[in-house]
């Protein structure tokens, strides 16, 4: 009974171990476009501030490409509602994964409480 016990246990927490690692890289990504959000604000609010009739340059590799302010102002318009839609989505999966991780923890309790129980009754029946 004990044995039985031990090996679910050992299988609940490599689970857990599992729902923790991809719980990291999701927090990862949703850095990154924190980042790239931060990123695309501040380009924004720099076109806000150039007058139609200067110019805008867009880095592309190593070259500088002359570019139309509005379609500069539009991709980076653009760019941005991408951004908001991912963070959105990584955000709903974020909360999913924080209760996945919940559930884990209340069923690896259990199973601990159990394989204790189960332990203090093997030594009290040796």
């Amino acid at each position: 009974m004990a044995e039985e016990l031990h090996k679910k246990l050992q299988q609940e927490i490599e689970n857990f171990q599992t729902l923790q690692k991809q719980y990291q890289k999701t927090l990862t990504v949703r850095q990154q476009l924190g980042g790239q959000l931060f990123e695309n604000e501040t380009v924004k609010s720099e076109l806000d501030l150039v007058k139609k009739d200067q110019e805008v340059f867009k880095l592309i590799g190593p070259v500088l490409i002359k570019q139309d302010n509005e379609e500069a102002l539009q991709n980076v318009n653009k760019r941005m509602e991408y951004i908001k839609g991912e963070l959105k989505r990584i955000d709903d999966t974020i909360t999913d994964m924080e209760k996945k991780q919940d559930s884990q923890r209340d069923v690896l309790n259990k199973l601990q409480q159990q394989y204790q129980k189960a332990q203090i009754g093997a030594a009290q029946k040796g």
